[in-house]
């Protein structure tokens, strides 16, 4: 019986929250396979709060997803085809692929999956592989953190920003987290050590903010841009750093976002502000694998996994990540 592959195709560009209908679950045979390509028998889908940007026709990093094609999306799996001298069949790999059960592509998409002792395959590529390279370079690159700094991380609770605030600790930060609701709060400062946890849903930012940062805010890991990363920056010291790694909080905005209001502070108080897309430093990700697999094995680093069985719950899951509603990284266990 020939072998169906079950993918998401990119129907309409949504505006405003992905609705149904905008990715539409297809059944299709499965490709014939080229010079230099492989066919990806895929285990994990990894959800991210970049996959809103790439279904939008928006200026962006990437070539955004053409509609009705298969939506793109970070994958790990085995090698079932193809005929390149890197890999041979049965390896197991991670790369970009589709929200597919076999995904197709360049052999150039795709690398080995490093191994690390006591971690699972599924930690190993979505912790290690898919979160840690962006907060170990968005903080250790351009945050260049001090000792007795006081670091803010907002999304703190999520994928990033969790490994962020307890990196920040490992080199001797002060951390306060933001993140959205109590028992998210709760996690981050008696499970991950984070000193202060503030709970943006219960309002009042500013002032809180301000108390919890009584000296001020030297680096600033922004991961939802908005209203928050004004607060921030009002309250940012002389040469203060403020690290762009996403804006989740207007990528479902069907208008023009404006811009920061305190942003005369830049000058004011010579800030650096940065933005960074991690793939600029895939040469230099096993860095980041060994720094995060230390502090896990010297028990410094925790995480949680948000998985979902199933390719077909992915459209529906991919919104959890745009309302506050994950608890850790986000996965699907496709097979």
């Amino acid at each position: 019986m020939a072998i169906k592959n079950r993918q998401w195709i990119l129907a309409r560009r949504p505006v405003g929250e992905i609705r149904d209908g905008d990715l539409l679950l297809k059944t299709t045979s499965l490709p014939v396979v080229g010079p230099g390509e492989l066919l990806v028998r895929t285990h994990y889908l990894s959800l991210d709060p970049t996959n809103r940007i790439w279904m939008s026709d928006i200026d962006q990093y990437m070539e955004p997803v053409m509609l009705d094609a298969p939506m793109r999306g970070i994958v790990s799996g085995e090698v079932v085809g193809g005929g390149v001298p890197t890999f041979k069949l049965g390896d197991t790999v991670m790369g970009l692929g589709s929200w597919s059960d076999y995904c197709h592509g360049p052999a150039g998409n795709f690398s080995p999956m490093p191994a690390y002792p006591g971690l699972s395959p599924k930690d190993v590529f979505g912790q290690l592989c898919v979160v840690a390279p962006t907060a170990y370079f968005g903080l250790v690159d351009i945050g260049a953190p001090k000792v007795g700094e006081t670091l803010v991380v907002s999304g703190a609770a999520g994928a990033v920003g969790s490994i962020v605030g307890q990196l920040g600790k490992a080199l001797g930060c002060r951390v306060v987290g933001i993140a959205g609701g109590s028992e998210k709060c709760r996690w981050i400062v008696d499970e991950l050590g984070f000193d202060i946890a503030l709970d943006y849903k219960e309002g009042g930012l500013e002032a809180a903010l301000r108390q919890a940062c009584p000296q001020g805010v030297d680096i600033y890991f922004d991961n939802v841009g908005g209203e928050t990363l004004n607060t921030v920056m009002g309250l940012t010291n002389l040469n203060g750093r403020i690290i762009e790694c996403g804006l989740i909080s207007a990528y479902n905005a069907d208008c023009k976002v404006a811009g920061p209001s305190n942003y005369a502070r830049i000058v004011m108080k010579r800030l650096k502000v940065q933005g960074f897309i991690v793939l600029d430093h895939a040469a230099r990700y096993p860095e980041a694998y060994r720094a995060i697999a230390q502090l896990h094995a010297q028990g410094r680093m925790k995480w949680r996994c948000h998985e979902l069985t199933g390719l077909e719950a992915a459209a529906e899951a991919v919104r959890l990540l745009y309302r506050g509603q994950n608890n850790g990284k986000l996965l699907i266990k496709v097979a």
